[in-house]
């Protein structure tokens, strides 16, 4: 046993005390608690980046998918209401055209009276209608129609908002530095 002088523990007295020890568990235990949190913390961001792949991304792409059909009926009921104002512009009473068979395959087709047409409803249905009638019907359809756009585009505008959220929770989890951002799309 190594006596320091008057007053100082021995060596082997002072290895044993708890003034000693307390520290020494203190960055131990201070040390497996960061490790603890940095797992914790990179636990948190997997499963952030997971929802984001997993939920909001596929949620984000089918509601993309969803309006551009309502856009591409929207353009068909554009252009049949155009076709239908012109034949009354002109005062079109028969019809030569060529039609589409499918497979891009066209046959030329007589329309000997044009004042009655049908017009897909929906569902394979079609329903005829004077050009009167018809162009009813596609307002109604059209106004339906922007509707629904504008119900897809305020989801759209909520899912890239969440996105963005959990984007910033994710930046925040990794004590990034926030980014002076530039306007526009987030994906």
């Amino acid at each position: 046993m190594l006596a320091f002088g008057r007053g100082f523990p021995s060596f082997a007295n002072f290895e044993h005390s708890e003034n000693f020890n307390r520290p020494t568990l203190n960055l131990v235990n201070s040390f497996h608690w960061a490790e603890d949190m940095d797992s914790l913390r990179q636990e948190k961001v997997q499963k952030f980046e997971e929802f984001v792949d997993r939920r909001l991304k596929p949620d984000l792409v089918r509601a993309i998918a969803e309006r551009d059909k309502v856009f591409d009926q929207q353009k068909i009921f554009s252009d049949l209401r155009k076709n239908i104002e012109s034949l009354e512009k002109n005062s079109v009473t028969s019809l030569r055209t060529l039609v589409n068979l499918g497979s891009e395959v066209y046959t030329q087709a007589e329309v000997p009276d044009t004042q009655r047409i049908f017009v897909d409803i929906g569902l394979g249905f079609h329903v005829e209608f004077t050009w009167s009638e018809a162009l009813k019907f596609i307002s109604l359809r059209e106004e339906k129609l922007e509707r629904q756009i504008e119900e897809y585009t305020r989801l759209i505008a909520s899912i890239k908002a969440q996105i963005k959220l959990v984007c910033e929770g994710i930046r925040e989890l990794l004590q990034i530095p926030e980014e002076k951002t530039v306007e526009g799309r987030v994906f």
